[in-house]
């Protein structure tokens, strides 16, 4: 969204990701899909609106979360989107989503560090529950 600045600097866990980019969805009532791009020493160069959805699902291609990656040269990317509901659980659209970008990225050799999805002051972070990055 314009007007927020993001506090770049390395993005070491789930937590420090969430905090730096939960300003991103203040006051929205809908989904946002963003993408959060990394240079190789996991310090962030860049954040980008992938999608914004309808109130229940937000439409994501990897195809869209990858450009941005490309165009600035990143090494790495963390997905994030947020629920408007407040309850971070993944959904299995979540699910098959995450292993998408993880396979593009590996044919991009951009990496797939985390997918955050951000409900009411928590988060869900598959890289945190063992998803393979």
């Amino acid at each position: 969204r314009s007007g927020h600045t993001i506090p770049y600097g390395v993005l070491r866990d789930s937590t420090a990701a969430a905090a730096v980019l939960r300003p991103c969805f203040d006051g929205l009532d809908r989904e946002q899909f963003l993408v959060c791009c990394l240079d190789a020493k996991n310090v962030g160069i860049g954040v980008n609106i992938v999608s914004i959805g309808s109130l229940p699902l937000s439409i994501v291609h990897p195809r869209e979360v990858f450009k941005p990656a490309i165009l600035l040269n990143a090494a790495a990317i963390i997905a994030v989107h947020d629920r408007p509901s407040g309850d971070p659980t993944p959904s299995p659209e979540d699910r098959t989503l995450t292993t998408r970008l993880r396979e593009a990225g590996e044919l991009l050799a951009i990496r797939l560090l985390d997918h955050l999805i951000l409900g009411d002051d928590c988060l869900y972070s598959f890289a945190d529950q063992g998803w393979t990055m």
